[in-house]
Order: C-alpha cells, then structure tokens, then sequence
C-alpha cells in the first residue's frame, strides 16, 4: 500500500521540476538573481524612465500545428525591473514574431511598456 503511494508522489514531484517554467521570478526580487536564475535576456528595453525590461524568449516548434500562435511560435516572458533593480511585474506570452522585431516606441505607444 505504501509503495502504491509513493510512486505516484515521486512522479509527481519529477514531472514538477521537468516544466519549463519552473524558473520564474517573483516581484520584489533583485536583479541579480533574476539573471543567475534566468541567465541574460535577449533584450533588454528602456522602460520610459522607469526602469528596464529584460526579454527573454524560447523559439516553440509543434508538430500538430495545434497551437493558437501558430506552428512555430515564440514564447516570451517579460521581466519588469525599477529604478531600484527591482522585479516590479512579469508578464508573459506567445508571439509569432522573432524577438529582434520587438519594437520598444510602439509598444510604449500601446502603453505594453509600463510598469505595474
């Protein structure tokens, strides 16, 4: 009986660590250990004087062409820093553009850029 409890707890617990989104960052944490534990952006954008965005994307391929983004799509995830070199807010989502084409004065003109 124990072991039948115990199986399903020990893979539990791998399929948890397995997710690619178990690196993530909460709100009040540093700099610093936003990039020890994500690594460096891809990009990094000015936040309209309020601090800076750190960008980091993974390039997704799926096979059935099921997702809502499309075949191919990226996903995002945007890290919001203050002036303080503090997490203020992360957001993110799925694009179909490559993260060289993020441009930072449209997206502060669609208010996308601003702190929470």
């Amino acid at each position: 009986m124990k072991k039948t409890i115990l199986l399903p707890a020990v893979f539990a617990f791998f399929f948890s660590c397995a997710s690619t989104n178990s690196a993530t960052v909460a709100v009040g944490e540093a700099k610093s250990k936003v990039l020890k534990t994500l690594g460096n952006p891809v990009r990094t954008l000015d936040n309209n004087q309020n601090g800076e965005i750190l960008v980091y994307a993974d390039q997704v391929f799926t096979e059935d062409g099921t997702s809502l983004a499309g075949s191919n799509y990226w996903r995002y995830n945007y890290v919001y820093i203050n002036k303080e070199g503090k997490v203020t807010a992360t957001r993110q989502e799925k694009q179909n553009y490559p993260p060289q084409a993020i441009d930072s004065v449209k997206m502060e003109g669609l208010n996308l850029l601003t702190s929470k």
